[in-house]
């Protein structure tokens, strides 16, 4: 198990060795505006899988949940690619799904801090929708 992936402009490579632990879609503010209005979509890997190559900015601010959470993009392109926790430590990195060379590899399964997403959000019909942050994977 090896999961390839990278930004935009190949500025920024990285190599997940390690399988998900699972995927959701984010309609938290933050999230929102990374994504320029719709959730994010994150697949889960345990943090120390995964090993990042090219110039990557870093931002760390408090999130609606009140972590601290540090997000990772290119500095070229500006593609988001992963989250993770800061504080509390021990959660799973969140990596952007569309960076993933093979995005089907493991769709959402959830949707969370649905109580933020507009009205118009595509949610899909059936998944469970959490109105603030997620359940532990």
């Amino acid at each position: 198990m090896n999961h390839p992936g990278g930004c935009l402009c190949g500025a920024v490579r990285f190599t997940i060795a390690a399988d998900p632990l699972g995927a959701r879609m984010c309609w938290c503010r933050d999230c929102q505006r990374i994504a320029s209005g719709s959730a994010t979509v994150n697949v889960l890997f345990p943090e120390e899988a995964v090993s990042i190559t090219g110039d990557l900015g870093l931002f760390t601010m408090i999130a609606d949940s009140g972590n601290t959470v540090e997000r990772g993009f290119c500095k070229v392109c500006g593609s988001q690619i992963y989250s993770r926790t800061v504080t509390p430590t021990g959660l799973p990195m969140r990596v952007r799904a569309g960076t993933l060379d093979n995005p089907e590899l493991c769709p959402p399964t959830a949707a969370i801090w649905t109580e933020s997403a507009p009205s118009w959000a595509p949610i899909p019909e059936g998944m469970p929708k959490h109105p603030k942050g997620p359940p532990p994977v």
